[in-house]
């Protein structure tokens, strides 16, 4: 799998996503995707940003966008965190980091003093052709739904 450029097509994939669904890029042809990658289910900064996802859902489906989450949890953890917080969008489980790797978003953290390899907030904006528009790194939550939103809206 290649690596992500913006003005490129993005990379296909083929994951296990919630509701016993495995989706891959042809299932949105034709519609813009946001993917969004986040470092653990149930933790705060995920949740929220979830939650702000949740919260503008209609808005997006409005301007023809779909939303999908990633990280490295199974799908019993996704299925539960998405039940909790009554998420509309699928969560993928990428515990292989294969999308992971393709969108370059591995990255080294230090945790309770101890360097780790973990997801570095990231999202990606993806046109209905295929072709990777925007990235933002080194998310911060509050107001990314937000800043997100306006780029969907300019595309």
């Amino acid at each position: 799998m290649s690596k992500v450029e913006v003005g490129k097509k993005a990379p296909d994939f083929n994951l296990e996503a919630t509701d016993g669904q495995t989706l891959s890029m042809a299932d949105f042809q034709g519609r813009n995707l946001v993917l969004y990658f986040y470092p653990k289910d149930s933790t705060p900064g995920c949740t929220t940003e979830g939650k702000d996802f949740r919260d503008h859902y209609e808005e997006f489906q409005g301007l023809n966008t779909e939303i999908l989450g990633v990280s490295r949890d199974g799908i019993r953890s996704h299925e539960n965190f998405r039940a909790k917080h009554d998420f509309p969008f699928h969560l993928l489980s990428d515990s292989e980091e294969t999308l992971c790797r393709a969108y370059d978003v591995i990255r080294e953290k230090t945790m309770f003093g101890k360097k780790v390899m973990g997801i570095e907030r990231s999202t990606f904006l993806i046109d209905a052709e295929g072709i990777l528009r925007k990235e933002w790194r080194k998310v911060k939550v509050k107001g990314h739904v937000a800043e997100v939103l306006d780029a969907v809206r300019a595309l």
